[in-house]
């Protein structure tokens, strides 16, 4: 049959990125407390097109895909990034997964275990050389302000915040570890499953750790620098003010540079 994708294009100009978007897949990661972990991710994968050539393929895509039988991590990454070059005869290819990562989580006082949600996003981008690996994830955490506790003669305004992770990474890291630095970085870590005496320990725990979100972004960072698998990252707090109508952020770069799109 007649190749139409590989035939010359009416305007012969190449294209920076085209593929294949939203499609979901299931996907096995690596777990820290129970060695693998089941969830879904929606994939975007796209490659580098010539101007010689009209089209890509896009059935090569879900086919590099369907050929996964492992499980995932950086090492696959990079090999499902190789396929794909080879598969497309491109000079470059990106792939993104993203997907819900699940942590059980024990309350501070009774134990009780709740199941928390971790948004999270691992991209790739193969080109000639090394292989640039990107991991995101969104950790929600609880910030108390310090200026409210400092001039108030009751209470202070606490809120939820958000920490968005982006590291570049060397080498392994479980997406725990990433976690766990927010959560110690602001006034408390947020919960699924909190009985009475649960909310007791997380109130005045968190009372007595007042965060700006400034603080938490100068506390993430700090714990980041210490990671030897993380070349470069960016930190970046969004605090969803109880008492004012705006949000509050802060943000933090450290020899930074985001996969290209």
């Amino acid at each position: 049959m007649e190749d139409v994708q590989s035939g010359p294009a009416p305007v012969a100009l190449p294209i920076d990125s085209v593929g294949i978007r939203g499609l979901e897949v299931p996907l096995v990661v690596k777990d820290r407390a129970c060695g693998v972990q089941h969830t879904v991710a929606v994939v975007d994968i796209g490659v580098e097109l010539p101007a010689a050539f009209r089209g890509t393929h896009m059935s090569r895509f879900v086919q590099a895909l369907e050929s996964r039988t492992e499980e995932f991590d950086l090492a696959a990454l990079k090999r499902l990034l190789e396929d794909v070059k080879t598969r497309l005869q491109a000079r470059r290819a990106r792939i993104s997964f993203r997907f819900p990562y699940f942590v059980r989580k024990a309350a501070p006082a009774t134990g009780s275990l709740g199941t928390i949600s971790y948004l999270c996003r691992l991209t790739g981008d193969l080109g000639e050389g090394t292989p640039c690996l990107l991991l995101e994830v969104a950790v929600p955490v609880m910030t108390v302000c310090p200026c409210s506790k400092a001039i108030s003669r009751e209470g202070a305004h606490s809120q939820r915040a958000t920490v968005r992770l982006a590291a570049r990474l060397r080498g392994f890291c479980w997406i725990e570890d990433f976690v766990e630095i927010a959560e110690a970085s602001a006034s408390s870590p947020v919960y699924s499953l909190l009985k009475r005496e649960d909310e007791k320990f997380v109130t005045e725990d968190a009372f007595s750790r007042p965060t700006f979100v400034e603080d938490v972004a100068r506390n993430v960072a700090g714990r980041m620098l210490k990671l030897q698998q993380v070349e470069g990252f960016r930190v970046e707090v969004e605090s969803c003010e109880s008492i004012h109508a705006h949000n509050a952020f802060a943000r933090i770069e450290h020899r930074f540079s985001p996969v290209n799109s």
